[in-house]
């Protein structure tokens, strides 16, 4: 080779290499998730002087908290979490509130409407507010919203840097409310304590960099619970399940996580077995029962897992009862907790509570192939006895305890290409003095149809429909409160009257 042609070579490769390097630079600049650097916020202590309170005065998070117009409505009602007060999607009758049991042609009343970015994100409602977690594409960020139960304007924004790429939406999870606080879970699983009123930042855990999380398929769909002043969250890493102190951030306990089970996107259910709290949870690998006194594993069955997306949240049906669903091919089954003694023992007294030496035994009463029942997204309603759900052939279903099909919508009432709307109960007063209860069902079927319906074991019978969202994809929780219903598209909140006014 001639002096010439190797000075050729070389000044060729050089900037072939330069273009690769910072094409390679680049993508990682541009993939790298901002977040990840954000870091837990300490403790405050007691005697701490008022500035230290504020996020930007502690240097940990970049986070943005912005205040606007809105006023919190004087109006009673509450959501104030995930399927509602008693975590069983059923808003409880409200005095003086008489729910329609018809529409006009164009729907209920629209209140107020705003556009989200594109998620499922529901709402809770709590002391006229309403909060929903957003995402705001633009600027590439997680936005926890406070608006007006009144007319929908923002009263406060807190936001902070994340990518999220689209992935059949984005934002997908319910806040948790109480009158101190309001705790998010964002897409890529950062977890985010706020003052409820204010606004005012209290502190950030990043499951992923703290718990060796993995964010679940589609993001996180785990909604979180706040329980005796703890937020309860399922890292599914490093630890199976955290409880964290909403007011100072402190980890109190954590479930160890021996078989290494996964975050899916089911929720955290509290429940009571012989007068001891515990958390239910369906993890990668199985169901759970978590003590709520220190995290530690009460029971497990492996047996119930679904595969691809494990989505429904358990269903409490009565002590020791409870209802599991999943969708592809997984159907449902009925678990019976059972308790016993130490073997010196014999068996635990009537009526006694649980004590040290006791275990607690999951018993497995019935399975139910899809086709009988199964639920690919949204979560079943147990209601005065009975079990109401959409199954895979997109009809409303009822079920009794047994396992037996009490009724369904029939071929003529479906809901939706996919069947994967959301559904909820409210009580009507409009019978109160007598003693059956007067339950009306809301389901929103994918492109943004709400039917109503009653919710009884006599029989399928509609009362209304019509279209209130454009679609798509009309999937997110619904809420009631203060005879006011709220409901969301892919890209749209909407807050509908409900009353017979």
């Amino acid at each position: 080779m001639t002096i010439e042609n190797w000075k050729l070579t070389i000044f060729t490769a050089i900037p072939i290499s330069l273009v690769a390097v910072g094409t390679v630079l680049l993508y990682l600049w541009l993939s790298a998730d901002t977040a990840v650097g954000l870091k837990e916020r300490l403790p405050i202590p007691e005697n701490a002087p008022k500035a230290a309170l504020e996020p930007e005065a502690a240097g940990k998070i970049e986070g943005k908290l912005v205040h606007f117009d809105g006023a919190a409505a004087d109006l009673p009602g509450a959501w104030p979490r995930f399927r509602g007060a008693n975590f069983d999607a059923i808003s409880p009758d409200q005095v003086g509130i008489r729910l329609a049991r018809s529409w006009p042609e164009q729907g209920p009343k629209v209140l107020w409407s705003i556009d989200l970015g594109e998620g499922y994100a529901g709402a809770a409602v709590l002391a006229g507010r309403v909060y929903v977690l957003d995402y705001d594409q633009k600027n590439e960020a997680d936005v926890v919203r406070c608006l007006s139960l009144a007319d929908g304007k923002d009263i406060w924004r807190y936001s902070y840097p994340v990518k999220v790429k689209r992935q059949h939406g984005m934002s997908r999870t319910v806040p948790a409310v109480t009158p101190e606080y309001v705790v998010t879970l964002g897409p890529k699983c950062h977890v985010t304590c706020m003052d409820s009123v204010t606004g005012a930042f209290g502190w950030m855990l990043n499951l992923v960099k703290e718990f060796d999380a993995a964010v679940p398929d589609w993001y996180a769909g785990q909604c979180p619970l706040i329980d005796d002043g703890k937020a309860i969250i399922a890292a599914g890493g490093s630890a199976l399940i955290i409880a964290v102190d909403c007011r100072t951030g402190q980890i109190l306990w954590q479930t160890p996580n021996p078989n290494g089970w996964r975050m899916t996107h089911s929720s955290i259910i509290p429940t009571e077995f012989l007068g001891s709290r515990m958390y239910v949870y369906c993890a990668s690998g199985g169901v759970v029962g978590i003590s709520a006194k220190d995290g530690s594993i009460l029971w497990e069955h492996a047996q119930w897992q679904v595969r691809t997306a494990n989505i429904p949240s358990p269903v409490i049906v009565g002590e020791g009862l409870i209802f599991l669903s999943g969708g592809y091919n997984a159907g449902s089954m009925m678990l019976r907790l059972l308790a016993s003694a130490p073997v010196a023992e014999g068996p635990p007294p009537q009526g006694r509570g649980l004590r040290d030496g006791d275990k607690i035994v999951p018993h497995e009463v019935f399975r139910l192939k899809p086709e009988i029942f199964g639920s690919g997204q949204q979560t079943p309603i147990f209601y005065d006895g009975y079990i109401y759900g959409i199954r895979p052939d997109k009809q409303l279903a009822c079920l009794d305890l047994n396992g037996q099909v009490v009724w369904t919508s029939t071929s003529t009432h479906r809901f939706g290409h996919l069947g994967l709307g959301p559904y909820t109960i409210a009580d009507s007063s409009r019978r109160s003095a007598e003693p059956e209860r007067d339950g009306l069902i809301y389901i929103m079927d994918d492109s943004g149809v709400l039917t109503l319906a009653e919710a009884k074991p006599s029989g399928y019978l509609q009362l209304a429909q019509a279209k209130v969202l454009e679609g798509p994809e009309a999937w997110g929780p619904m809420a009631v409160a203060s005879g006011r219903l709220i409901a969301r598209d892919l890209n749209r909140m909407i807050c509908l009257d409900i009353t017979g006014r």
